[in-house]
């Protein structure tokens, strides 16, 4: 059988000054009805080699410098631009990892996929339109013509991924490239995800090339997987033949830092210090008065969510996208006003403190965001970032400056960073700063909100090692925010599960989640991806 993909002897190269070797004589096929996965760590060539097939590598910045790219026997390297536009979209789609920044903000859904039909098929408008309805249909989303009319902010993150692959699929293309496109979605949304790609590649017999760093859905996805390292392909084989007998180390160490959904032994109490207590929190939203005479609709976004967090432990708050988890952390941070409860941090309640009776107490607890890449300003250096909360609140410069180094050790990283700017390190180096930066203000609670999602797994276990030594060495307690069952499984003490802004199971973490009484907790488990493989088992020699 003939393969819809092949990519031979692949190399992609740097432009400008002497050229540095991105992607290294790579060689992969993939054939009609089969999903091959593409893994590795950041910075292995993964996204490239959906970029080089598309043709879409920065101009000026990378260049395919050798191989061949053959879809369906044509090689696409030797393709004109207009005949490669031909095939975008007819013969090939993508579906990109951050539907906000793929879809255009200012059109309706249905105009954008329009467009595609335009593009590339004489239909009318009237044809077109029902193709795109139809097509949104396939994809299983609700109110099609509402979806039509809508424009992109006004979708949740799992309605815009599905327009996507709406928007790829449309043409009934022979190859699918999906890079990363459930990184960021809940448990839940993901598995909705990788169900509709499956049901539609068999429907039409899709080739797909799926790119991803998460090892558990590989294993509910790939027929076979290729491990890139550093531009090569260090191992490629069929799914089970690669996860339970992998030859190679770097496999293997992928596989081990893969957290287990059976949760760790819990840790002693280090002491029985309360240091934050949320008691029956509420957070309404006010929609918008669209007539004066009628009152404003409001939007529940917190219901009575209550909840205490010891010195030295961590408190996990899991569930799906629009759960509350947010909501509750911004709140306990005060970057929103709740509505109405108790918010107190070592006894004092500072629910409904002004900004100015407030800046005592924000030392005490700080904040890690989720995204690394956007946390920390692009103009300042590592300095800057961590002696500026500690000089606000009177320390003086040498002192502040003295601390950050000591900091930078904590994180393992050289003191010579202080100098240095955000974008001069890597993703998990940019998140060891934003905890020195948590730490420089000696808080009690740390609240991290989704902190390793956008993560390798490799690098997401470095983090999380490292906030565990953190807590053994300081006694922090930890607010972590995720949709990670396998991260809240390794991290947390407690587990506290929220659904539509109400708490549906709260206790030890070895309970709810090995031991679940809510339904609703043990949907969660259920669809958590590769729930059926205990990837440390297969990586006896660490």
């Amino acid at each position: 059988m003939n393969a819809v993909l092949k990519v031979e002897n692949l190399q992609v190269e740097t432009v400008g000054g002497k050229p540095r070797s991105i992607l290294k004589g790579i060689s992969f096929e993939i054939h009609a009805g089969e999903t091959l996965c593409l893994v590795g760590e950041s910075g292995s060539g993964k996204s490239v080699s959906s970029l080089a097939t598309m043709d879409l590598l920065p101009q000026g910045a990378l260049r395919a410098s050798g191989g061949r790219i053959l879809l369906d026997g044509e090689d696409l390297l030797q393709a004109s631009p207009a005949r490669l536009a031909e095939l975008r979209g007819s013969r090939m789609a993508m579906i990109f990892q951050e539907p906000m920044t793929a879809l255009n903000p200012v059109l309706s859904v249905g105009r954008q996929l329009d467009e595609v039909l335009a593009q590339h098929t004489d239909d009318n408008a009237a044809t077109r339109r029902q193709r795109v309805l139809a097509a949104l249909e396939q994809v299983h989303l609700p109110d099609i013509e509402r979806i039509y009319a809508s424009y992109p902010h006004q979708l949740s993150g799992g309605q815009r991924q599905r327009i996507m692959i709406a928007m790829a699929l449309l043409l009934e293309p022979r190859l699918l490239i999906a890079d990363e496109p459930t990184t960021a979605l809940d448990v839940t949304t993901q598995h909705q995800i990788l169900k509709l790609i499956r049901e539609l590649q068999e429907k039409h017999g899709t080739a797909v090339l799926f790119i991803t760093h998460d090892m558990g859905v590989v294993a509910d996805i790939a027929d076979r997987v290729c491990v890139m390292h550093l531009g090569t392909l260090v191992e490629q084989g069929p799914l089970r033949e690669v996860l339970s007998t992998p030859q190679q180390a770097y496999t293997r160490d992928l596989l081990a830092a893969v957290p287990s959904l059976t949760p760790r032994a819990p840790r002693p109490a280090s002491g029985p210090r309360l240091v934050l207590d949320v008691a029956e929190l509420h957070k309404v939203y006010a929609g918008p008065r669209r007539l004066w005479w009628r009152k404003r609709s409001s939007t529940a976004a917190v219901q009575n969510v209550s909840f205490q967090l010891y010195e030295g432990r961590t408190l996990g708050i899991v569930g799906e996208s629009g759960s509350g988890k947010s909501t509750v952390a911004r709140c306990v941070m005060r970057l929103i006003d709740p509505t109405s409860g108790a918010i107190r941090v070592r006894g004092q309640d500072i629910s409904d403190l002004s900004a100015a009776a407030l800046k005592p107490h924000r030392q005490r607890i700080q904040m890690i965001f989720q995204d690394p890449y956007r946390s920390l300003n692009p103009r300042r250096s590592v300095a800057q970032s961590l002696i500026e909360g500690p000089m606000n609140y009177g320390v003086p410069r040498e002192q502040a400056m003295a601390r950050a180094a000591e900091l930078l050790s904590l994180v393992g990283l050289p003191e010579d960073s202080l100098q240095r700017f955000p974008h001069q390190f890597s993703g998990g180096q940019r998140q060891r700063i934003a905890i020195a930066r948590a730490l420089a203000m000696e808080p009690s609670v740390i609240v991290a909100d989704e902190a390793v999602s956008a993560l390798d797994v490799s690098v997401q276990a470095q983090v999380l090692a490292l906030l565990d030594d953190i807590q053994k060495r300081l006694g922090i307690a930890v607010l972590f925010i995720t949709h990670d069952l396998r991260v809240a499984a390794q991290i947390c003490d407690d587990v506290l599960v929220m659904q539509r802004g109400q708490v549906v199971e709260y206790g030890p973490a070895q309970q709810v989640l090995g031991a679940p009484k809510a339904d609703y907790t043990r949907q969660l488990i259920e669809v958590a991806p590769g729930r059926s493989w205990d990837f440390a088992a297969f990586a006896p020699a660490l």
